[in-house]
């Protein structure tokens, strides 16, 4: 299973940003989808995640800004992330539930991918 990243990049605060995510294999649409992310010198956090039934679920510092949305036919999930905070700069992760559904712990998920760098300057 491997999982691409992309989208990430430098904006300002207030704009909007939409990252993607490519999974390979035929699973995608079985199991949930989670992004996280991950600020220089902090831990891991969860950001939300959509369960395969496309039911969705977010961390309350994003809740109301970002969305996330999968599109079964292209194996691809996305976090559309709207106005952008300067405490959201982080790299930002998606990773494949060990289940169709999952909550916000990172041993929820089994694979991960590589990551992407979003840098929203204030």
């Amino acid at each position: 299973v491997q999982l691409q990243a992309s989208g990430g990049g430098l904006v300002q605060a207030g704009d909007s940003l939409r990252l993607s995510c490519a999974a390979s294999g035929r699973f995608f649409s079985s199991y949930a989808m989670g992004w996280f992310r991950q600020a220089p010198g902090k831990e891991r956090e969860f950001v939300g995640r959509i369960n395969w039934d496309g039911s969705t679920y977010y961390a309350d510092s994003v809740k109301g800004r970002f969305t996330i949305s999968r599109d079964n036919a292209r194996n691809t999930v996305y976090l559309q992330m709207n106005s952008l905070k300067s405490e959201d700069t982080a790299t930002y992760y998606c990773a494949v539930g060990a289940r169709p559904y999952t909550g916000w712990d990172p041993w929820e998920y089994r694979y991960w991918g590589q990551g992407t760098l979003v840098t929203v300057s204030s």
